[in-house]
C-alpha cells in the first residue's frame, strides 16, 4: 500500500495536530511562531470500518514555516500570493485513509453481506491543489481544492474550513467548524465496494458523492523556553450514504479522533 511509500507520514509535523490543511492548524502555527521545530506526537482515531477499532499511530513532529515554502500537518506548499487579509497557496497533501483488508473483521464483514476474501485494501493516497484564505479579527475563513494525483481514488473534494483562536494566558485555544465535500470516485473508493471486487461477488454499493461536516479544538502551549505542549480533539459526522456501507460497523454516525504532542523549536 502507499502507506510504505509515503514517507511523509514520519515526517508530520506539529500542526497534524489540529488537521493538517485547515483554519485551525494555520492559527496554531501562527500561535507556535517558529520556523522550525521537531517534536514527537501521537494521533488516536476511532475507525469506522468493522472490527478496525482505534487506531493508535506515533508521529515524529518536523515542522517548517519560510517565507515562501511551508510545512504543516500533513500538508505543504508554497504561497502563490499573499496581501494582507488573503493568502492563496498551491499545496500538496496525504490522505491517510486508507486500510488493509485483514484489519477488518471477517465475521463482522460476513454479517454486513460482505466476504473478506474478495475485499481489496484501499491505498492511502497524495492530493494537490489550491488553498485560499480570508484572515481578520473574527478568525479565518480557507478554502480548499484537492485532486488526487496517485491514482488511488482518482476522486478530487473542496473543503471550506472557519477557525477563531482564543487566547487564555499562554495557552492559545483553536475551536473550529467545517464542511469538506467528496467526488463520488473519492467517496466509491475508500466507502464503496470496487468494480473488480462486485466481479468477485461482493455486493455492489457506490455511495456517490458525500458532504461530512467536522468540528474540532485544538491547543497549544508554551512550557518553558522553547518547548511547547499541544493537541486536540476532532469529530466527524458522517452522513447516510457512507455510513449505510457494508464496510463500516452498523449505527455509526461518525468518527472521533484525539492527538497530543510535544515539541521543541529551533
Amino acid at each position: 500500500m502507499l502507506k510504505s511509500v509515503f514517507a511523509l507520514s514520519l515526517l508530520v509535523p506539529t500542526t497534524a495536530l489540529a488537521q493538517g490543511m485547515s483554519s485551525s492548524a494555520d492559527l496554531l502555527a501562527d500561535a507556535k511562531n517558529d520556523r522550525w521545530s521537531v517534536g514527537v506526537a501521537v494521533a488516536i482515531r476511532d475507525s469506522p470500518y468493522v472490527g478496525e477499532g482505534t487506531r493508535v499511530r506515533p508521529l515524529p513532529l518536523v515542522t517548517y514555516d519560510g517565507d515562501r515554502f511551508f510545512w504543516r500537518g500533513i500538508s505543504g506548499g508554497v504561497h502563490l500570493v499573499q496581501r494582507n487579509a488573503f493568502s492563496l497557496d498551491a499545496v500538496l497533501a496525504g490522505r491517510f485513509d486508507g486500510f488493509d483488508i485483514r484489519d477488518l473483521s471477517r465475521a463482522g464483514l460476513a454479517r454486513n453481506g460482505l466476504d473478506a476474501s474478495t475485499l481489496e485494501d484501499r491505498d492511502d493516497a497524495l492530493d494537490a491543489g489550491l488553498a485560499a484564505s480570508w484572515r481578520g479579527d473574527a478568525g479565518e475563513l480557507k478554502v480548499t481544492a484537492l485532486a488526487d494525483i496517485t491514482n488511488a481514488s482518482g476522486g478530487y473534494g473542496f473543503a471550506v474550513d472557519y477557525a477563531y483562536a482564543l487566547q487564555w494566558g499562554r495557552t492559545t485555544v483553536v475551536p473550529g467548524a467545517g464542511v469538506h465535500w467528496m467526488s463520488s470516485d473519492l467517496a466509491n473508493y475508500y466507502y464503496g465496494t470496487l468494480d473488480e471486487e462486485v466481479r468477485r461477488g461482493a455486493p455492489r454499493y457506490q455511495p456517490g458523492s458525500a458532504v461530512v461536516p467536522q468540528v474540532s479544538i485544538g491547543f497549544s502551549r508554551p512550557v518553558g523556553a522553547k518547548w511547547r505542549v499541544l493537541g486536540g480533539v476532532d469529530y466527524k459526522f458522517l452522513p447516510s450514504e457512507l455510513t449505510n456501507s457494508p464496510l463500516l460497523e452498523p449505527d455509526t454516525n461518525g468518527s472521533a479522533g484525539v492527538r497530543l504532542g510535544i515539541s521543541r523549536r529551533f
